[in-house]
């Protein structure tokens, strides 16, 4: 095609974003509170459509539906359990990973438990520690059931900031780069993926969680990152970036003052991951400062 029909083709796709699709993942759960305290969630595995971007609906295995599945929130302290539903054609598991949980609730298939047949149910207790952002995952053919969709981000308490920093608004940016879900933030591949909207002088707290298979350097135009955190664990001397790597299974969390009003790209810095002939995809956002 010639560059005119190219940057066309580009302009349409580039200037559709936000675009709407059916389903939204990572929404919180809410839990059943028991008479002792502990926190119950019900997790569901099954297969599940899921739409990626306008006009690509996959056939993905998700938790209650959606992709990323729900966000459990729990206190520091808090007894939790998790009922975890099999409705899948296989077996599967769930790990939570990087949390500190007794052996054999770690989930992991033949090593710390026998996996969870199809119509087979599985009850996971642990008590929550510490503060955390992570994620939880199939740990059964995670080649295959993981990067299908059955992913899914825990947070525990709050990570302290510094200078007693009270963010506005907190975001969690689930990473994916492979199998049926492919190149997407939260489920979803620009322009579907959601902007983060901001006010001049707000902060927004966001926590990277790579649930994919290769490392992604996440890119914010115009607007430092302090980074804080690492895989949930507060960092002793903060620093600023403007590119932060995220490897599989990795989490950063970062500060960003929303000091400089305008739409700024936000993506994986990766060009393959996020921009190419037909215009942005994939790993692609954009933080709007107003």
């Amino acid at each position: 095609m010639d560059w005119k029909t190219m940057d066309e083709q580009m302009a349409k796709r580039d200037k559709s974003f936000p675009a709407a699709t059916k389903g939204e993942g990572g929404k919180d759960l809410a839990p059943t509170v028991l008479a002792d305290g502990t926190k119950e969630f019900h997790l569901t595995a099954a297969p599940t459509k899921w739409e990626i971007e306008p006009g690509k609906t996959v056939d993905a295995w998700a938790f209650n539906g959606t992709v990323p599945g729900p966000t459990i929130h729990v206190n520091v302290g808090d007894k939790v359990k998790v009922v975890v539903d099999n409705k899948l054609p296989e077996s599967t598991s769930v790990h939570w990973h990087g949390m500190q949980v007794p052996n054999n609730m770690d989930g992991v298939s033949d090593v710390t438990q026998d996996p969870i047949p199809p119509g087979k149910s599985f009850t996971y207790t642990w008590d929550a520690t510490r503060p955390m952002v992570t994620w939880y995952h199939s740990h059964h053919d995670g080649t295959k059931q993981v990067t299908s969709g059955l992913y899914g981000a825990i947070e525990v308490g709050d990570i302290p900031t510094p200078d007693n920093i009270k963010p506005n608004q907190v975001v969690l940016m689930q990473l994916q780069d492979a199998g049926t879900i492919g190149m997407t933030i939260n489920g979803k591949s620009f322009p579907a993926t959601k902007p983060i909207d901001a006010h001049l002088g707000d902060w927004v707290e966001i926590t990277y969680i790579n649930v994919g298979t290769i490392e992604h350097p996440m890119h914010l135009h115009g607007v430092d990152q302090l980074v804080i955190a690492k895989d949930g664990f507060p960092l002793p001397a903060p620093y600023k970036a403007d590119t932060v790597p995220v490897s599989p299974g990795e989490r950063y969390t970062v500060l960003v003052h929303a000091d400089a009003k305008g739409t700024w790209a936000f993506h994986c810095h990766i060009f393959p991951h996020s921009e190419g002939a037909q215009g942005m995809f994939g790993l692609f956002t954009e933080m709007r400062i107003s």
